[in-house]
Protein backbone atom coordinates (compact mmCIF):
# COMPACT_ATOMS: atom_id res chain seq x y z
CA UNK A 1 0.00 0.00 0.00
CA UNK A 2 1.52 3.54 -0.86
CA UNK A 3 2.17 5.89 1.73
CA UNK A 4 0.21 8.58 0.23
CA UNK A 5 -3.06 9.54 0.34
CA UNK A 6 -2.96 8.45 4.21
CA UNK A 7 -5.84 7.33 5.58
CA UNK A 8 -5.97 9.55 8.42
CA UNK A 9 -5.58 13.30 8.69
CA UNK A 10 -2.18 14.11 9.52
CA UNK A 11 -2.42 18.17 10.38
CA UNK A 12 1.37 18.21 11.70
CA UNK A 13 2.62 17.22 8.49
CA UNK A 14 1.34 19.90 6.39
CA UNK A 15 0.81 22.87 9.18
CA UNK A 16 4.18 21.81 10.29
CA UNK A 17 6.17 21.98 14.10
CA UNK A 18 4.61 25.02 14.59
CA UNK A 19 1.00 24.67 15.17
CA UNK A 20 0.27 27.61 17.86
CA UNK A 21 1.62 30.10 15.44
CA UNK A 22 -0.13 28.79 12.87
CA UNK A 23 -3.40 29.11 15.06
CA UNK A 24 -2.86 32.73 15.86
CA UNK A 25 -2.04 33.83 12.51
CA UNK A 26 -5.28 31.87 10.92
CA UNK A 27 -7.17 33.96 14.46
CA UNK A 28 -5.88 37.38 13.70
CA UNK A 29 -6.68 37.24 9.92
CA UNK A 30 -10.26 36.00 10.62
CA UNK A 31 -10.67 38.24 13.61
CA UNK A 32 -9.60 41.19 11.46
CA UNK A 33 -11.75 40.46 7.88
CA UNK A 34 -14.35 39.88 10.07
CA UNK A 35 -14.06 43.32 11.73
CA UNK A 36 -13.27 45.07 8.48
CA UNK A 37 -16.43 43.55 7.01
CA UNK A 38 -18.30 44.29 9.85
CA UNK A 39 -17.32 47.75 9.58
CA UNK A 40 -18.37 47.79 5.59
CA UNK A 41 -21.93 46.17 6.10
CA UNK A 42 -23.27 47.06 9.66
CA UNK A 43 -24.71 50.70 9.90
CA UNK A 44 -22.36 52.29 12.90
CA UNK A 45 -21.98 55.29 13.65
CA UNK A 46 -18.26 54.76 14.05
CA UNK A 47 -17.71 52.52 11.22
CA UNK A 48 -14.06 54.04 10.35
CA UNK A 49 -13.22 52.17 13.41
CA UNK A 50 -13.89 49.13 12.40
CA UNK A 51 -12.67 49.85 8.57
CA UNK A 52 -9.26 50.59 9.97
CA UNK A 53 -8.77 48.17 12.43
CA UNK A 54 -9.47 45.49 10.72
CA UNK A 55 -6.80 45.63 7.87
CA UNK A 56 -4.07 46.34 10.81
CA UNK A 57 -5.10 43.14 12.55
CA UNK A 58 -4.70 41.22 9.15
CA UNK A 59 -1.15 43.26 9.05
CA UNK A 60 -0.69 42.10 12.48
CA UNK A 61 -0.90 38.38 11.73
CA UNK A 62 2.13 38.67 9.67
CA UNK A 63 4.06 38.95 12.80
CA UNK A 64 2.67 35.40 13.51
CA UNK A 65 3.23 33.77 9.62
CA UNK A 66 6.61 34.99 9.87
CA UNK A 67 7.36 33.07 13.43
CA UNK A 68 5.71 30.05 11.89
CA UNK A 69 7.55 30.04 8.51
CA UNK A 70 10.72 30.49 10.59
CA UNK A 71 10.17 27.56 12.78
CA UNK A 72 9.32 25.52 9.89
CA UNK A 73 12.93 26.21 8.56
CA UNK A 74 15.43 22.79 8.71
CA UNK A 75 18.81 23.44 8.68
CA UNK A 76 21.69 20.71 9.09
CA UNK A 77 23.87 21.04 11.77
CA UNK A 78 27.03 21.32 9.86
CA UNK A 79 25.31 24.76 8.38
CA UNK A 80 25.17 25.76 11.85
CA UNK A 81 28.70 25.21 12.70
CA UNK A 82 30.94 28.63 12.50
CA UNK A 83 33.85 28.50 10.47
CA UNK A 84 36.99 28.70 13.58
Amino acid sequence: MPAWPRPSMDYRHRIGRCVVFFAFAILFDVAGLIIFLLGIFAHFEFWDFFVLSGPIIIFLSLVFWIFWYLGNLNVSPQELLLPP
